[in-house]
């Protein structure tokens, strides 16, 4: 490896720890808030966040001219299954133990593998369906679906897995002629949109008091920190390279579940998180080579 390969993958992995944190950090906000706020309170407020950062970050940058409405139903589309995992994914994260939440968040490489053929219509070889199989053995593991302990936090867990997987498809298919500005933009207007609706439509929506404003403004600021670390790091090393380092948030939040809630820390939970994690790198692996 060249100096500058290894200057390239240091910075990536600096990228990656910012990423790390803020989808932690994410992660605990959702539960500091949950007593007060429903998960659609929460995406919205979250929402009003990135739509004031991006506009006045692209009118700074004078990018706003990018947004166009070319493709709007296709965002709406891809939108809609970004809000929808990001609802069930807060919702899980309120019921089951955080690491359960994050090893099955792991799964969302192996969705898009299998759902590749039908939205992008890729081609995917049959080692690369062993391996997807090989992680979905490691998410009943993680489930215990026939334990007798089986919560519902879990089906929600792994549902928002498949939405972000669709997200990341349709994200993928939006580059193609759309730019970061563009993508960002849409995000946030949409969701703030989807989020005004769902919290509103009971007649209820419950504002942020002294205590949630500041956690729900950093919810806000993290969600695009994270997505922000994340590409960075991505367009400085391969994924292959970059993701590994993203795998550092189970035993983190694993950590932080038994430290700040008491959450029992489960072997079985480790060892399916390690298979999931051990699948989704190998498919990582498989796809740079194919």
């Amino acid at each position: 490896m060249s100096r500058q390969d290894r200057s390239s993958t240091l910075r990536a992995a600096l990228w990656m720890v910012g990423s790390i944190a803020s989808f932690t950090f994410m992660a605990v906000g959702g539960r500091a808030v949950a007593d007060v706020h429903d998960t659609f309170e929460i995406m919205l407020y979250r929402s009003v966040v990135g739509v004031i950062l991006v506009v006045g970050v692209g009118a700074l940058m004078g990018k706003l001219g990018e947004v166009t409405t070319r493709n709007l139903r296709f965002q709406i589309l891809r939108n809609m299954a970004h809000f929808t995992g990001q609802n069930l994914w807060i919702l899980a994260v309120t019921l089951i133990p955080l690491a359960q939440v994050f090893a099955l968040e792991f799964t969302s490489p192996l969705w898009v593998l299998v759902l590749a053929p039908l939205i992008l219509g890729e081609r995917v070889r049959p080692i690369q369906y062993a391996v997807a199989a090989l992680g979905f053995a490691g998410v009943l593991l993680v489930a215990r679906p026939f334990s007798g302990q089986f919560d519902t936090g879990l089906i929600w867990a792994g549902l928002a897995a498949v939405f972000f997987a669709l997200t990341n498809l349709m994200t993928r298919r939006l580059t193609r002629d759309e730019t970061v500005m563009g993508i960002l933009f849409w995000l946030t207007t949409l969701q703030l949109i989807f989020g005004l609706v769902c919290a509103g439509y009971d007649g209820d929506i419950a504002l942020p008091t002294w205590a949630t404003l500041p956690w729900v403004t950093a919810i806000g600021l993290a969600g695009l920190c994270a997505h922000f670390c994340l590409t960075n790091a991505l367009a400085l090393a391969p994924a292959s390279t970059v993701m590994p380092v993203d795998f550092a948030r189970l035993p983190l939040i694993a950590l932080i579940g038994v430290l700040v809630y008491n959450e029992v820390l489960e072997p079985m939970i480790l060892i399916g998180g390690a298979v999931i994690i051990a699948a989704a790198w190998a498919n990582l692996k498989l796809a740079e080579r194919s």
